[in-house]
Parts: C-alpha cells; structure tokens; sequence
C-alpha cells in the first residue's frame, strides 16, 4: 500500500534557524487505538523550540535527526483511534502533544486522546493554537507549583512574552497582586492585561523597588534567577522555566547520577540564596494534559484570560516566524496559520 505523504518543517542538525530548518515531504502518520489525527489550522511556537535547535539541551534529551518541530496545535480531528471515546471526527481541537510526537509545523499532526481539549467555544484556530505549552507552563508553573493564592504578591519576569502576558491574567484570576518588567513599548499592554504595578526595566531595575513577593515566576534565567531571591519574602517561593534545573526535575528527566552532580554544583549560587531565607525553588518543564488544557479552555470562554497574539505567518513562512520569534521581542504569541 502506498503511503500518503505530507509536507513538514524539519530539523536537520543543530545550528542557526536559517540553516538547518528545511520543509520536507514525509508520510502521513498513521495513529494507534488511544491517538487523534489532527488536520492542522495553525501551530504556534515557543521559545522552547529555537533553544532545541541551537541544541541548548543536548546533554539532556538525544535527537535523531531529521526531527519535526513545533509543539502546539489547533485543528480539526480528522481520524480517531479505535478506543477513542471522547472525540468525533470533524471536531475544532487544540492539544500541546507529547514529545515522542513532536512536529506540529505539518499539514497533519497524532496527539494521545489524553493531551487534546475541545477548543474553547469563543475563539478561532489562530488564537487556539497560541494557549497550550505556554498555557499549561503557566496553570503547572503557578497553580500546581507555586500554588499561588488570594492576596499574595507575585514578580512575573517578562509580562509581555508568550508565557508572561497568560501569567499575568491567570494570577489575577487567582487573586493575587501582579507586579511584572517589561520595557517601555508595553507597560500599556501589561497593564491592560491586569498587572497592578508595571517596572519598566529601561529604567528601573526590580531589585530597586523594596518590594517583597511571595512568589517569584522567572521566566529569563540566568542572574534573574538569582536576583530572585533577593526580593522574595522568608519562605517564598521560586518557580523558573528558565533557571537551572533542581533534583526534582533532573531525576524526572531520568538523568544519570553524574550529569545530575554536575547540574547541583552549577545550581549552588540558587540553593545557598534559596536556604538563606528558607524558600523553595523549582525549574519547572510542563507536561501536555487535556484535563488541565480543558480547564484554562473554560477560562478563555469566561474571558478571564484573552489570548495575546504578535504575529501571524503563513506556514510556507514558517522558518522567519520562528527567527523573529528568536529575537527576543514578541508581545505575546506567533503563530502559523496553514492553508485550507
């Protein structure tokens, strides 16, 4: 039987965007008894997917080579495996699937039934596909994680970024008060979104402020995640997507015990900060969860939270979407939207 091909953006080697992202023709998955096939709509990247090309976590996960990219998508189910229950064909759904699957920048797209959602009844296919990772990066990240409740204070790195612009409304819908940097193009934007004090990091450094969190969302990494410690209350807590990784995570990553050694001696600058004023610190990597994707759906639909898109790409303009995405400088989401 002759296999149906589809075109797909793929990763070649590790290097720079323009020079290992090629579109090629592939076969057209085919899903097992639990899986969706999705017809893609549109796709969204994050900036998880220029740090893999770079090969920023190639001593933590192996690639093989030609690898798909993108990890978001929206779409219209177009075939359901034979012990799928909660999904018919012809359904808009949106998923943020599983690594083994990764390559949503396709014409066709297998999530597990477990990892897709219905998509939210009030938005289209572009602005569904904006939500997953950076979704579930920050409903993980602050309600499972932080555990972030009413009257707390919060310092969110980064409103206006893809995850920072979610961050700001889902805390605000918890009840917390949101105090976040960003530069002076956006502080309107920030605030628009529900931050009740705005830092324009042009002008002022955080650190300047006297104010103490009870949670720091580092989503930059680096001397942020440090510094964090500096404006967090005794007992507060850390919660980095960026920082280096802590024992938790490292041992979820099943990494072996003397890769594990070598993250602990490059993470001590946080561990000292962190038990100076007995706080707690975790990196976080999120995992796909429909369950938890359905719950920020119902957010979106009550418009507690409203999607925040940059740009939008043709798919065929798919490799400069995620270039200008690398740039540093997009307010909220880029997404890719793929022809009929």
């Amino acid at each position: 039987m002759k296999k149906i091909k589809m075109t797909s953006l793929m990763m070649t080697k590790y290097g720079g965007i323009n020079e290992v992202l090629e579109f090629q023709e592939i076969s057209k998955p085919t899903i097992s008894s639990k899986q969706i096939l999705i017809k893609t709509k549109a796709a969204s990247y994050n900036p998880l997917d220029y740090k893999i090309i770079r090969g920023d976590f190639k001593s933590v996960r192996k690639i093989d080579f030609p690898k798909g990219i993108g990890r978001d998508v929206s779409g219209i189910v177009e075939d359901i495996g034979t012990d799928v229950e909660g999904f018919k064909i012809g359904d808009n759904v949106f998923s943020r699937i599983s690594e083994e699957y990764v390559g949503t920048m396709a014409e066709y797209v297998v999530s597990n039934e477990s990892d897709v959602c219905l998509m939210p009844s009030n938005l289209n296919f572009l602005e569904s596909a904006s939500i997953p990772l950076a979704g579930l990066t920050v409903y993980q990240s602050l309600v499972d994680i932080a555990k972030l409740s009413v009257g707390e204070n919060i310092l969110i790195y980064a409103g206006s970024g893809g995850v920072g612009t979610i961050a700001i409304q889902l805390s605000k819908y918890l009840g917390a008060n949101v105090t976040t940097t960003t530069s002076t193009n956006n502080v309107d934007m920030v605030k628009n979104l529900g931050a009740d004090k705005v830092i324009d990091y042009t002008k002022q450094s955080f650190l300047d402020d006297n104010e103490k969190y009870d949670v720091v969302y580092d989503t930059l990494g680096g001397q942020h995640t440090v510094d964090s410690f500096k404006v967090l209350k005794e007992n507060g807590r850390v919660v980095s997507i960026a920082g280096d990784l802590d024992d938790i995570t490292a041992e979820q990553l099943g990494l072996n015990k003397f890769i594990r050694f070598i993250l602990s001696m490059k993470a001590r600058k946080i561990t000292k900060a962190a038990s100076k004023i007995n706080a707690s610190y975790r990196f976080y990597l999120m995992s796909p969860n429909g369950n938890q994707l359905n719950e920020l759906a119902k957010l979106y639909e009550k418009e507690f939270i409203k999607p925040v898109i940059d740009n939008t790409y043709t798919f065929e303009d798919s490799i400069a979407a995620i270039d200008y995405l690398s740039k540093g400088h997009a307010r909220g989401k880029v997404v890719i939207e793929f022809p009929d």
